[in-house]
């Protein structure tokens, strides 16, 4: 069954990619940022100035509806084909309401989490960017079904956990509108006091979970810990057992030493065409052994955390005497080499045998070395004189395949704002299993009403 979908915060489109790979339909999106949304027009999105009338994206969707019932994607002979529309700019002047009577099923975002990142100066609730309210707006304007909602790990700090609660009653409750002056602690008063009385309609009353969650949990070659917010609507009557089993762990880092120490992960890529030194498999299989007592049991049915060197399988070799910043390798698209990479104490390369740390956007720079791999061949340091392993930067493509983003999804934009675009989304198999949970939950909620 076709589902349907809003995104706000759309950036560079993971959980767009997500949604659609697990049978949603995009009604509407937005995104601010330039760059991204040259993405999302480069992905077919037809975009939208900042305060377009609602009865203008309401005719276009109707535009697009029609296109589907003549099971073509073309509005008329000679005309180019009708997409999904994208509106750019503030979301704050996004007027939502005309898609109310669509029964949206799935609302989706990741709010900016720059006031609650551990990498920025983390204002919290008393940021200007603070978009948490405009999700709420958009939950009373459009009454999804469900909602998912992507945040920083930074939201579970000791000194934010009372806020994180707050915004949690505040998605249970988003129709109890904060009064005119009123403080947050005031307003969570209020809805902790209407949650206790059970009095509010379920059709207005959101039923919502916390998951904090680990990407490589869920076959994204990355450390990515993040915290997803999904709700549903209370009168849907969803399975919460359902969704559980839904969102559980698919990968360990248990079966990972399993396999490195079993010999199957080196014989997968050996098979693949793969030739990978006998001393780099010799120093990673030792080092997975010193470190085997300090990992936890894993399931046994569970598959093995995907590494970095499983990302970039089956990309062309990045010659590195060509950093030239412009030469595509092989002509795949964003696969360009570029120079300048250093590592030094604090700022340490990606191993190719782990999973990637976490891919960052960088507004001030990286400062971990979250871009820099270090590669199987051994180069003589100028300094030293001694051999070591290569390194150098990622290429967007290989970042992209951290992120698990399709190879054909194209990325506008210099190398920078691509960074900056895949730093900032949601990993797309890590978006998949949410949103296909909400899918499989909505399903069998209908099948039982």
């Amino acid at each position: 069954m076709e589902r349907t979908s809003v995104e706000l915060f759309a950036g560079g489109g993971g959980l767009v990619q997500a949604s659609a790979k697990t049978g949603f339909r995009h009604l509407l999106l937005n995104e601010s940022a330039k760059r991204a949304c040259e993405t999302l027009e480069g992905n077919h999105f037809d975009t939208f100035p900042e305060g377009t009338a609602p009865d203008v994206l309401a005719k276009w969707l109707d535009g697009l509806d029609e296109q589907r019932e003549r099971g073509s994607w073309v509005a008329d002979a000679g005309e180019r084909p009708l997409y999904p529309p994208l509106v750019t700019g503030d979301v704050r002047r996004l007027d939502m309401t005309f898609l109310r009577e669509r029964k949206v099923d799935l609302l989706a975002g990741g709010p900016p989490c720059q006031p609650f990142s551990l990498g920025g100066v983390a204002k919290g609730d008393e940021d200007a960017r603070n978009m948490f309210p405009e999700m709420f707006r958009a939950v009373r304007e459009i009454r999804p079904k469900a909602v998912i909602c992507e945040n920083v790990r930074g939201l579970l700090r000791p000194s934010f956990k009372p806020y994180f609660d707050y915004i949690q009653r505040e998605l249970t409750l988003p129709f109890v509108r904060r009064r005119y002056g009123a403080t947050w602690q005031e307003h969570d008063r209020a809805l902790r006091e209407r949650i206790e009385a059970k009095d509010t309609d379920p059709a207005e009353t959101y039923k919502v979970t916390q998951h904090e969650v680990n990407a490589a949990d869920y076959g994204v070659p990355q450390i990515r810990n993040r915290v997803i917010l999904l709700a549903f609507r209370a009168d849907l009557g969803v399975d919460s057992d359902l969704v559980e089993r839904a969102v559980a762990h698919t990968h360990s880092r248990a079966a990972l030493t399993r396999t490195i120490l079993g010999g199957s992960y080196w014989r997968r890529h050996k098979e693949k065409g793969a030739k990978i030194p006998q001393r780099v498999i010799d120093l990673v299989t030792s080092r997975y052994e010193n470190e085997q007592l300090t990992f936890e049991s894993g399931d046994d049915e569970l598959e093995p955390w995907l590494t970095l060197r499983d990302a970039v399988l089956g990309l062309p070799k990045i010659d590195t005497r060509m950093l030239d910043k412009t030469t595509e390798q092989q002509g795949v698209p964003d696969h360009i080499g570029w120079p300048g990479a250093r590592i030094y104490h604090g700022h340490t390369p990606n191993e190719l045998d782990r999973p990637a740390k976490t891919v960052k956007a960088g507004v001030h720079g990286v400062p971990g070395g979250e871009s820099v791999m270090q590669l199987d061949n051994l180069v003589v340091d100028e300094e030293t004189g001694q051999r070591r392993p290569e390194h150098r930067y990622m290429t967007v493509r290989e970042t992209a395949r951290v992120m698990t983003f399709a190879d054909g999804w194209s990325m506008a934009g210099p190398r920078g704002e691509r960074m900056r675009q895949l730093g900032n989304a949601v990993p797309v198999k890590l978006g998949e299993i949410f949103t296909s949970a909400v899918a499989k939950a909505l399903d069998d909620a209908e099948r039982r009403s």
